[in-house]
């Protein structure tokens, strides 16, 4: 089970990492190298080796690193293509699966990371991104194992139930992305989730539009009972767009200030204050294509009463997702002349 927290400082991730150093000179610009490992069933052990490709006429080469010998002398293999060698993938050499965990060498890393990573980068700016910071014992081999092969197409076929197998296209669209070591993890967590004032220049700027938008906020409750995805994919499927989308940690004043419309007005305003405090929430803009849009998504919503909503407008949010007055799922903006003003205290003000 992951959780989802902003203190880094309560948690360690716990990786074995094997490495295998190699000196410039050793390097054959000739052949492509990769570290495989291989589960030893017999043995019950994982074997690692490096795998040699030679580009002249796509034959392999196994050198065993633990007992630093030859495994399989260079030969030609028929299932094994340079378009099948990249890092997660699995290629079958000889009746054994093997897992490409890295490159072996500079030379592989400049020459085929350079190809990946023009795909990749295309890929993540092509639209919003969600990151996230995930929590759990040995969390980086978790993540991944749970991510599936990097190719959609091997995931369908090795893992079918990871992320990439249900929600991957294919190498490039593969739906998610993992840290693939402790290192990794820090320094990609770094950039979208900054450790000090001092390093939040390099946060990537919010992707709110401020353009014929409204405000929903997934409320703790909600976002603890586990339903935050059922609750995006709901809003996406009828026709919404979420532009920009954040978790939040609500102060008391904050929630207080934002809530002070209702001060006076609603019997539940304390209960709405509480609840609002009480855990992680989920800030979204929601777009749409003309200045309707928070009537619109006000009345996809739904009455504020889930036993009401349920009677009377049974598709909605609130009547599909929400408990009670208070823990009714979500908040949404009520008057079409604030849907930007809480869109920009969530994207502006406490951002």
């Amino acid at each position: 089970m992951f959780t989802v927290k902003s203190n880094r400082t309560q948690h360690l991730f716990v990786v074995v990492c094997l490495s295998l150093l190699l000196n410039q000179s050793d390097i054959d610009n000739s052949r492509y190298s990769f570290n495989v490992e291989w589960h030893d069933t017999e043995a019950s052990i994982i074997r690692t080796f490096i795998l040699f490709y030679y580009k002249v006429d796509g034959t392999i080469e196994l050198y065993d690193t633990k007992y630093r010998r030859m495994f399989l002398r260079r030969t030609k293999c028929d299932s094994v293509t340079l378009g099948d060698l990249h890092i997660d993938a699995s290629v079958n050499i000889l009746s054994r699966q093997m897992k490409i965990t890295g490159f072996a060498d500079e030379y592989t890393h400049v020459h085929l990371g350079i190809v990946m990573q023009s795909f990749l980068v295309e890929y993540m700016t092509s639209g919003p991104v969600i990151a996230m910071e995930l929590l759990a014992e040995n969390g980086v081999a978790k993540w991944r194992e749970l991510l599936g092969p990097t190719d959609s197409e091997q995931a369908r076929k090795d893992a079918p139930g990871s992320i990439r197998a249900r929600f991957g296209k294919d190498k490039s669209l593969n739906a998610a992305h993992g840290s693939d070591s402790c290192i990794s993890a820090e320094r990609e967590l770094n950039i979208f989730f900054p450790m000090s004032r001092i390093a939040q220049y390099e946060s990537p700027r919010s992707t709110a539009t401020f353009k014929n938008t409204t405000c929903c906020i997934i409320k703790p409750h909600a976002v603890q009972e586990g339903l935050l995805g059922d609750i995006v994919s709901e809003i996406q499927e009828n026709g919404f767009k979420i532009t920009a989308m954040q978790m939040f940690y609500m102060e008391h004043p904050n929630a207080q200030e934002f809530y002070e419309v209702y001060k006076g007005v609603l019997a539940e305003y304390s209960g709405m204050v509480n609840q609002l405090v009480s855990g992680a929430s989920v800030a979204m803009e929601i777009a749409g294509s003309d200045a309707d849009t928070p009537s619109k998504f006000r009345a996809f919503v739904g009455p504020a009463d889930p036993e009401l909503a349920r009677k009377l407008r049974p598709t909605t949010l609130r009547a599909k997702f929400g408990k009670t007055r208070v823990q009714n799922a979500v908040h949404c903006t009520d008057l079409p002349e604030d849907g930007l003003l809480e869109v920009e205290y969530f994207f502006k003000i406490l951002e």
